[in-house]
């Protein structure tokens, strides 16, 4: 099957059976196509849907987003994870209001030059949102390229994503851009998924080199694993129970969870200096640990042990301000919290 008959068989598949009515496919725009597809970077549609749909109710315009503290942002991003995403989306934001008059700009160097977008976030936003010729190269795409040409190696290694460059380029249509960057999308989450690819319904099938030999569950080939380390924390639940309120900090802008409030922490909890966090009374037999739970990053698992503090309060003079801030565990602040912090923060309130 040559190119126009590949984008032949899978427009008329997407015509057919592709997904026309998720929530950033109605009223587009370069803004709404932006946002979604920064959320589903690493994020399946399933869990992205209810995010998008609050994102866009507080923030419908890039004007609206532009203007908002950074905590509103990463309040609504709470529990999608990759938090650097959502700091770049409120910093292109900004440019796009300040340099481009709240209008994205229509080339892909030039959105690709803004913060968190990438060659392939820059062709969605062409191709789906201005409605140009633009090519995409994410995740899916990779899946189905790999398989239809049996393409060795990992594909995120520099080689292999030059070749699936070189081939996406060849196979985007000019007529029908948007629909095909969709329905390419669209065969990759749902028939070419990674784990049982339902092969038989594929448009593609007769052209997949990967199918003829049986061969789908080797592509795309995996990135060379590794034990991933294990760092460990203590987080510092410091509990003024009487008024209902436990110490948050703000982390630094970069790093995991940047921007982000958090316990403060303590990498040794018998050695722990209060001193730092303000008059605080602290009675250490009355300290509680929880039990260690894990959360794993892409480059390491975190060990958190919980430990609950109980304060005087008639001793808690700590001042608030950019770095801390008194969680009020029954009228909850409006916040940017990591999820192992938020899910914390709840069972403190059901104490």
């Amino acid at each position: 099957m040559n190119h126009s008959s590949l984008n032949r068989a899978l427009l008329d598949w997407f015509d057919q059976y592709g997904r026309k009515h998720l929530p950033w496919q109605e009223q587009r725009t370069p803004y709404r196509v932006w946002v979604s597809e920064i959320m589903l970077q690493q994020t399946q549609v399933a869990t992205v849907i209810p995010y998008y749909e609050r994102f866009m109710a507080r923030f419908p315009t890039v004007a609206e987003l532009a203007r908002a503290d950074e905590d509103s942002v990463l309040h609504l991003w709470t529990g999608l994870g990759y938090y650097a995403r959502a700091r770049n989306l409120h910093a292109t934001a900004k440019r796009v209001q300040q340099e481009y008059g709240g209008h994205f700009p229509a080339s892909v160097d030039a959105l690709s030059a803004l913060p968190g977008i990438g060659l392939s976030t820059a062709g969605a936003i062409m191709a789906l949102g201005h409605g140009e010729f633009a090519v995409i190269l994410d995740g899916n795409v990779k899946r189905v390229l790999t398989r239809l040409h049996c393409l060795e190696g990992w594909p995120d290694q520099p080689k292999v994503q030059a070749q699936l460059w070189r081939l996406a380029e060849a196979l985007t249509p000019r007529e029908r851009c948007a629909d095909y960057t969709q329905a390419i999308m669209d065969l990759g989450a749902t028939l070419c998924s990674r784990g049982k690819p339902a092969c038989g319904l594929c448009p593609l099938k007769d052209s997949c080199e990967a199918y003829q030999q049986g061969r789908t569950a080797e592509f795309p080939q995996r990135k060379p694993s590794k034990t991933l380390p294990v760092k460990r924390t203590y987080m510092l639940l410091l509990h003024d129970y009487a008024r209902g309120r436990v110490l948050l900090e703000k982390r630094p802008p970069q790093g995991i969870w940047g921007g982000l409030w958090s316990f403060p922490e303590s990498e040794d909890i018998s050695g722990f200096n209060i001193e730092r966090h303000g008059q605080l009374l602290i009675d250490l037999r009355a300290v509680q640990p929880w039990h260690t739970l894990r959360h794993t990053f892409s480059h390491f698992h975190l060990d958190i042990t919980p430990v609950q503090i109980p304060l005087d309060a008639h001793l808690v003079s700590i001042n608030e301000g950019e770095r801390f801030h008194w969680y009020d565990l029954k009228t909850p602040s409006t916040l940017g919290l990591a999820a192992p912090v938020k899910k914390l923060l709840q069972k403190l309130a059901q104490l």
